[in-house]
């Protein structure tokens, strides 16, 4: 990596990484979501290539990856395709001409805590310097939605990206989807001692080869569906969305969607109401409720939206067992990637053991890449 820096200014970049206790998987259904940034994150050190050339290269990624900021290729399929997206992407309303020589840096394994938006974030920052770019934290969040959704081609919503700016440590952030508005819900002064608990199966994730974009589809099918029978207006359906659908409305006609379709809008349904509770519960700083909550989504995120890998499924379990844990569930899309758990700081060496022993006598195979860490909340990117 010398060569990357020799002789040159060295910048360094960073943006954490996300977990979403509830509203899950609805965020591209216009709902509304929660959210905490942690203190572990991505870190970008690059230096500023004048010649319009970037040269990357990641701690967590096999290979080096180069292209032209002049001539983007079309996806092309690697890992390196969410930095190709963000100058794509950002030359539809800005002159890039300078490239970057990025080194990569995850402090935590990929999979289930948005590393992607927090790449794309970072990287997104470190293009925006050199080419003298400034961004609003809307514009941030806009570009690099843009970048998963038109490039990388996962149809996500703003869960990822939008936690990743706004988070403030010690507040939950609550995010309205639909309009983009959202609050910081601090912690109370009579709420428990709380870490973040992250439990990575040892099985990688990519979105893409996931069933992440059916499961998208599904929903909006159902909300189509559900507009027709009720007789209601409706447009593309590309621009409709579940949120378009009153509660009751989906009562009425429920027993008419194929059964798929029913389990994924019962989810979004019942997950929107389990925000809203779970935002008044975490405002009195009752983490057991809240707590409760969490479990009940990773309980539908399986039996409704039926998302969870064997592996998952099998960590989800286990953390349900483990004394000081106050909720649990699949963090991201869970399809593989890790769960995330809420506990009790005194209890973060028996958890562990505890698992990790349930988890590994199941998953033997998997002793050398699962992985357990604990994080604090933390602010959003400095951008």
């Amino acid at each position: 990596m010398d060569r990357f820096f020799e002789n040159k200014e060295v910048c360094k970049t960073f943006c954490p990484y996300r977990v979403c206790p509830l509203g899950a998987h609805i965020d591209h259904q216009h709902g509304i979501v929660t959210g905490f940034a942690l203190d572990k994150g991505i870190t970008i050190t690059y230096s500023i290539d004048n010649d319009g050339i970037c040269c990357v290269k990641s701690a967590n990624m096999e290979g080096e990856k180069e292209f032209n900021v002049f001539h983007i290729p079309h996806r092309v399929g690697d890992w390196a395709d969410h930095m190709r997206g963000v100058v794509q992407i950002l030359k539809s309303d800005y002159d890039i001409t300078k490239g970057v020589n990025a080194y990569i840096e995850g402090s935590l394994p990929i999979g289930g805590i948005s590393s992607s938006a927090a790449v794309i974030i970072a990287f997104m920052s470190a293009i925006c310097n050199a080419n003298k770019i400034k961004l609003t934290s809307q514009d941030i969040i806009k570009y690099a939605m843009a970048v998963e959704n038109r490039y990388v081609g996962v149809n996500c919503g703003k869960l990822d990206q939008s936690t990743e700016v706004y988070s403030k440590a010690e507040h939950l952030l609550y995010l309205d989807t639909e309009d983009d508005s959202y609050k910081l819900i601090k912690a109370p002064e009579n709420m428990p001692d709380y870490e973040i608990g992250i439990f990575f199966s040892g099985v990688p994730r990519s979105l893409a080869g996931t069933a992440y974009n059916m499961r998208v589809d599904e929903c909006k099918a159902a909300a189509y569906a559900l507009m027709a029978f009720e007789g209601m207006e409706y447009r593309k359906l590309e621009d409709t969305y579940l949120r378009d659908v009153p509660y009751e409305v989906f009562i009425r006609h429920k027993d008419r969607l194929p059964l798929n379709w029913r389990k994924r809008a019962e989810h979004f349904y019942n997950e929107l109401h389990r925000v809203k509770e779970g935002a008044l519960l975490w405002e009195r700083g009752d983490l057991k409720g809240f707590g409760a909550l969490i479990n009940e989504s990773g309980k539908s995120s399986i039996e409704s939206y039926q998302t969870g890998s064997p592996e998952l499924k099998a960590l989800y379990e286990a953390l349900l067992e483990c004394r000081g844990v106050y909720g649990t569930r699949f963090s991201g899309a869970g399809f593989k990637g890790c769960c995330m758990a809420i506990v009790d700081p005194r209890n973060k060496e028996e958890i562990t053991e505890c698992v990790t022993d349930k988890y590994l006598k199941i998953f033997p195979q998997l002793r050398d890449t699962y992985e357990v860490h604990y994080c604090k909340t933390a602010d959003g990117v400095d951008f």
